[in-house]
């Protein structure tokens, strides 16, 4: 029997405005697949965007949307969350969004280990506003702000995911779909902060600039640089330079998760008690 994908889209906003081609519908059949396979109901799902190509992933999902400014996604999230513990809540960034003017409330919701599903789209430039530098760019490509190839150290999304405290941290591909769906039915399970840095293809901008014109090269890119957390561990230091390794990359069941720690903070201000910290990790 098909998968019935109209119970969690939006019909009236088919067909999307994503490109030819893009990755960012693969990612969102693997959500829907993911909500589904977890049994949620629509009605306890919030999804949140921000902006760029990403931030389009909110008008199509069938359940609570909020699309917010560039890169104050994770703190809308938080709100959300903080006032509404029971619900399950997913954040779609790019990369740029989630890492550059985002990268503040990205680390802080990391630290805080709050109970958000962070999806960061990774297709290593910023697609909506044409195709300038992102954190993610590799050293050497070119972009319309480094027309001679881009100098700049890039960052490893999910090192500094784990680095500031988010407690479930996971690489996907586009290639891979269903290794995909199934990590994110794993990290939506999860209580805490879980990370998701998932590989894209951009072939219109980053692409079209670096010989990639075509998705399947751009694609083919990705699969050079990425192979499975198994092997990346057996290679030595050297031949792991320039490679991203998928799957799970960190799990920690230890933290508490935040809004159960502000839930004692609202039962302390209602009864007078102190709090034991002793009990938050």
């Amino acid at each position: 029997m098909a998968f019935n994908y109209d119970k969690y889209l939006r019909i009236d906003k088919m067909p999307t405005l994503w490109c030819w081609g893009c990755g960012d519908g693969v990612i969102l059949k693997a959500v829907i697949r993911a909500i589904d396979s977890l049994g949620w109901d629509m009605n306890d799902v919030c999804v949140v965007s921000g902006i760029g190509c990403s931030g389009r992933f909110s008008s199509y999902v069938n359940c609570n949307t909020v699309h917010t400014t560039h890169g104050r996604a994770i703190a809308y999230a938080t709100g959300i969350k903080l006032a509404n513990p029971d619900k399950k809540v997913i954040v779609i960034t790019g990369d740029g969004d989630g890492l550059a003017i985002g990268g503040n409330h990205t680390i802080h919701g990391c630290r805080r280990n709050i109970d958000i599903n962070h999806i960061l789209i990774n297709n290593f430039i910023y697609g909506l506003t044409n195709s300038q530098t992102s954190p993610t760019t590799p050293r050497g490509m070119w972009t319309v702000t480094a027309q001679y190839g881009n100098i700049d150290p890039t960052f490893d999304a999910c090192k500094l995911a784990t680095a500031a405290g988010a407690t479930f941290v996971a690489r996907g591909s586009v290639i891979e779909p269903v290794k995909m769906e199934k990590m994110l039915v794993e990290g939506f399970s999860h209580d805490g902060y879980s990370f998701f840095d998932i590989f894209s293809n951009c072939h219109i901008n980053l692409g079209r600039k670096n010989k990639m014109a075509e998705a399947t090269k751009t694609l083919e890119w990705i699969d050079g640089i990425t192979l499975s957390k198994t092997k990346f561990d057996l290679m030595s230091e050297d031949d792991r330079i320039g490679k991203f390794p998928l799957g799970v990359l960190h799990k920690d069941n230890s933290k508490t998760e935040y809004t159960k720690a502000y839930d004692q903070i609202i039962k302390a201000a209602q009864s007078g008690e102190k709090i034991d910290f002793k009990d938050i990790n």
